[in-house]
């Protein structure tokens, strides 16, 4: 038996027939996971005995907007709960057959689809409810101003929870907190408008269906400046150069992106240092310097 027999039954509970056919899917580094059938009908599942409270009905959620904005496409969420009485949290997708890469003709599908999922837009950035990035708490209240929202809700998350493990020597925190006074001089509120993000978006947080149709999975949803999930698709690779071109070719990047794609994966290597260690600190060092530098 692959699922926890408790899961097993509280899947059959809410699915009404009983679970069968279990089998393990493999990828995920923080949850467990399992293709299984009821009925016939197969479905994905992934749970976590030790999952924070709300981190599944947060992606639920997540996953939902990013169905209905109807740019790319995401799994159907069939079903979510928080762990209680003794049952491990879950989330239940339908199950997608697909591979983990696609062709230039997807990559440049994909392209066209992100850039419109970008022109579903907010008034304020941020999202109505707060999520996780990985096993990450991501605040996300509503701010109208991005500088104040990235300085705030991102970084400076991310170094309160460093500072918390012991990631955050004397130099870091100098070169990061004078970073963030320098925000204002690197970033432009007027052009940075609020746009639907994945969130999270590197190489292993997408898969291709049957018709060659990149498919969202994994995100950490809310309403930010684009170039944020560009930007986390550069840091890890995967994507291609049509992808790019398709993207670009449908919404056109403002001026400048290069010098700050760098500030921007700063934010999700700073993840990485607080889910993985110190491994990352060195690039967490160089970026903030890099930044602090410039005049």
């Amino acid at each position: 038996m692959v699922l926890p027999t408790i899961l097993s039954a509280e899947l059959s509970r809410v699915l009404g027939k009983p679970v069968q056919n279990e089998q393990w899917v493999h990828g995920g580094d923080i949850n467990q996971a399992a293709r299984f059938e009821v009925d016939g009908m197969p479905y994905f599942v992934k749970w976590n005995d030790s999952a924070p409270p709300s981190m599944f009905p947060a992606e639920a959620f997540g996953l939902q907007i990013l169905s209905r904005a109807g740019a790319v496409r995401v799994p159907q969420v069939i079903a979510q709960a928080d762990a209680r009485d003794g049952c491990p949290g879950y989330l239940v997708l339908e199950w997608i057959e697909g591979s983990r890469s696609g062709g230039i003709q997807t990559m440049e599908q994909f392209g066209i689809a992100l850039a419109e999922l970008h022109r579903h837009t907010a008034p304020t950035h941020g999202l109505e409810q707060d999520n996780f990035i990985g096993r990450l708490p991501q605040p996300n209240q509503p701010t109208a101003s991005w500088i104040e929202f990235y300085r705030d809700q991102r970084i400076g998350y991310q170094m309160t929870i460093a500072r918390q493990r012991g990631r955050l020597p004397a130099r870091r925190e100098s070169l990061l907190t004078r970073l963030l006074e320098r925000l204002p001089d690197l970033l432009d509120d007027n052009t940075m408008l609020p746009s639907l993000l994945h969130g999270d978006l590197w190489g292993g947080n997408y898969l291709v269906d049957e018709q060659g149709q990149a498919v969202l999975i994994d995100p950490a949803v809310y309403y930010g400046h684009r170039e944020m999930d560009l930007a986390m698709t550069e840091l890890f690779g995967g994507f291609g150069g049509r992808f790019y071109e398709a993207y670009h070719a449908t919404y056109p990047m403002d001026s400048g992106y290069a010098e700050r794609r760098a500030l921007y994966q700063l934010y999700y290597i700073l993840v990485h240092l607080n889910l993985f260690g110190e491994h990352y600190g060195g690039q967490v060092d160089s970026i903030a310097a890099h930044y602090v530098g410039r005049q």
